[in-house]
């Protein structure tokens, strides 16, 4: 895993580069997000391809779990990815209400991911 910074005056955003599922369970998200956190990010940048699948899939709760995390330690994240793969009414308007907010939001871009991160 390496950590590619993107910042702009005193605003530093983490984006996180793997070609590994980092975010296999909560635990792990927890993990993820405590290690970004106490090394100064308050601002993450994550790729789908790097969550389970499972995260996406409303009834495991995991999704419910690991963005709790995220808020109750004031971490924006965006995930970043193709969601239209991902059926069901349930998923997207998830992902609709995320988007709505500004703590945690789903973008198809690294690009539209940092614009929103630096607002």
């Amino acid at each position: 895993m390496n950590i590619e910074i993107h910042q702009s005056g005193e605003t530093k955003i983490a984006e996180v580069i793997s070609d590994d599922v980092l975010i296999n369970d909560a635990e792990q998200g927890l993990q993820l997000l405590v290690d970004l956190y106490y090394q100064g990010f308050d601002k993450v940048i994550v790729h789908e391809k790097n969550i389970t699948p499972e995260f996406f899939d409303l009834k495991t709760r995991l999704a419910g779990e690991v963005l709790q995390k995220f808020s109750n330690y004031r971490v924006q994240l965006v995930i970043v990815g193709d969601f239209e793969k991902y059926p069901g009414k349930s998923i997207r308007d998830f992902i609709f209400e995320s988007n709505n907010g500004k703590l945690v939001n789903f973008l198809p871009s690294v690009a539209e991911a940092v614009q929103q991160l630096f607002k």
